[in-house]
């Protein structure tokens, strides 16, 4: 498995950006497909984006398409949630996760991820 830290929380205003990282170690995050999920208080933790392990393909949740974009860094083992015009909707604990070998169809489900971080708070105001 490998291990996941997340950093970059943190309160914004509405319509504000924050970016996300989430450092990997223990071993190649070129190995992982890598995914963003997120959780509200009283909610279930749901998708927000995916990248797989080649980087060449990119999956959103159609409520943060074309404002948040996803990308990976391995040669410095991370890999960034950057979230512009961020929402009060968009409030939640960000956690980060790995999944072995994953196919680019299934990244969407919480399932089939090995590894989580414990996340990251995003507070967008209004």
């Amino acid at each position: 498995q490998v291990q996941l830290v997340e950093s970059g929380g943190g309160l914004v205003e509405s319509g504000g950006s924050l970016r996300l990282s989430c450092a990997a170690s223990g071993r190649a995050s070129g190995d992982y497909a890598l995914g963003w999920f997120r959780q509200a208080p009283g909610k279930e933790r749901e998708f927000v984006a995916a990248i797989t392990s080649s980087g060449v393909r990119t999956i959103y949740a159609d409520s943060v398409k074309g404002r948040f974009t996803i990308s990976r860094d391995d040669a410095k083992n991370t890999v960034y949630l950057q979230m512009n015009n961020l929402k009060p909707e968009d409030t939640a604990v960000y956690y980060c996760a790995a999944g072995m070998g994953a196919p680019a169809r299934t990244l969407t489900r919480v399932s089939i991820y090995d590894s989580w971080g414990q996340g990251t708070q995003v507070t967008v105001s209004s």
